[in-house]
């Protein structure tokens, strides 16, 4: 499985994206080629050269506007600003990749609804000042189509598997449309809230995370923090504009991550806590919580504690996206005062959702598959039996026993 790390010391923006996947050896003429299909072709030049960065060689990649010649997302307000949906139909207009067009197309709208809430709008009404301009809408795109060239896999929502480390937060002030803003910008903070990013500060107080690398990477990446288990196949590097104390270059990191042919891997966040001091009233509403903000799993298990104490280890299992949705329900809900965080993987059955019609309604199975459809077992879900079997008056037992013979019956 072919997989992407984003490591950003210096931060990351669109320009040092598609730097380090021309690195990589993305084609600078496929993405001319394909960007032009947005009909901007009269409007931008996209050139590539090696530059030094603290005598460290990396590629710049320069997105020239034909009236003037300086890269800046935050100068371009003043060069064809657009509204959410005109982008959104110049990308479906375009015919690119079908992965480069639903990835651009959420990178936008990411962008937009951070963007909308920063300035109190509805997203559809954001007027990109900023990322509305041609070589911003050039470095989203011109992104998607080389993470797609390069062969990237997808995950079961199909994003990239792409990962991310933390990003450095910068300061001091930038010039923007709106005036003299704070590093960062209000865009960017919005977007690091909206995935519950990791950031620290490397100490530089320039403008290190622009809003079209901010939308970039929270939207792609799956993960953000320590790199994943990878062997590391390339490593592309995509200079910055500015002269930093350390070399100003976005990595990216090309790779592949074994998976079993058996079954799919993924990655899930565990949660645990131990608690001697709730009273039990209370597990059920906190179970139901937890599932209400995407736990996959919420398990207990009784433990003897310090002082002898009798008392309860709670579990939460969630997917990375959500475990601060989860460890918040655990805080606000429970008397913990710590929570233990850790990440496995897991190998998961391929499974899908079919129904079934019995003598009293129908009812949902949950089927599995491993080894490309080789099927495994099939269940009827509890839920559905459990509400048939109230309205006739019948046990639940019967209403299963004739949910999954019907279901063998129909796939013998």
């Amino acid at each position: 499985m072919k997989i992407a790390y984003l490591q950003c010391p210096t931060g990351i923006s669109g320009d040092m994206c598609l730097g380090a996947l021309v690195s990589l050896g993305v084609p600078l003429e496929y993405l001319t080629l394909n960007l032009n299909k947005l009909g901007i072709e009269h409007e931008y030049e996209l050139k590539a050269e090696l530059v030094h960065r603290n005598g460290q060689e990396a590629t710049k990649v320069h997105v020239d506007l034909t009236h003037h010649h300086h890269h800046h997302e935050h100068q371009n307000s003043h060069h064809h600003g657009r509204h959410l949906p005109e982008i959104e139909g110049m990308i479906l207009q375009a015919k690119l990749p079908s992965r480069a067009e639903a990835w651009s197309l959420a990178v936008f709208r990411q962008l937009a609804i951070a963007e909308g809430a920063v300035h109190g709008i509805a997203p559809e009404k954001v007027h990109f000042h900023e990322v509305g301009a041609v070589d911003a809408i050039v470095d989203i795109v011109g992104t998607c189509l080389g993470l797609d060239w390069l062969g990237i896999d997808s995950n079961e929502e199909g994003l990239p598997l792409l990962y991310c480390s933390a990003f450095p937060t910068g300061g001091g002030t930038v010039r923007a449309a709106h005036g003299v803003m704070a590093v960062p910008v209000p865009a960017v903070m919005k977007l690091w809230e909206m995935r519950s990013c990791p950031v620290y500060s490397n100490g530089i107080d320039k403008e290190l995370v622009t809003p079209t690398g901010a939308a970039i990477a929270t939207t792609l990446a799956r993960e953000f923090g320590a790199p994943p288990s990878i062997t590391i196949q390339k490593i592309g590097l995509g200079a910055g504009n500015l002269n930093l104390p350390m070399a100003n270059v976005l990595r990216l990191w090309l790779g592949e991550q074994e998976v079993s042919t058996n079954s799919n891997i993924e990655t899930i966040s565990i949660l645990e806590t131990q608690i001697d001091d709730l009273s039990p009233q209370a597990i059920g509403y906190v179970y139901e919580a937890l599932f209400a903000v995407g736990a996959l799993d919420v398990f207990t298990q009784s433990i003897g504690m310090k002082k002898s104490r009798p008392g309860i280890l709670l579990t939460v299992i969630c997917y990375p996206e959500n475990l601060s949705k989860c460890e918040a329900v655990l805080f606000r809900e429970t008397t913990t005062l710590g929570i233990r965080r850790s990440s496995q993987q897991r190998a998961i059955l391929q499974r899908e959702i079919q129904q079934v019609e019995t003598a009293y309604g129908v009812v949902r199975v949950k089927v599995a598959w491993q080894d490309q459809k080789t099927f495994t077992n099939a269940l009827p879900e509890y839920d559905d039996c459990a509400e048939l079997a109230r309205k006739h008056n019948i046990s639940w037992r019967e209403i299963q026993r004739q949910a999954l013979q019907n279901w063998y019956l129909q796939h013998k």
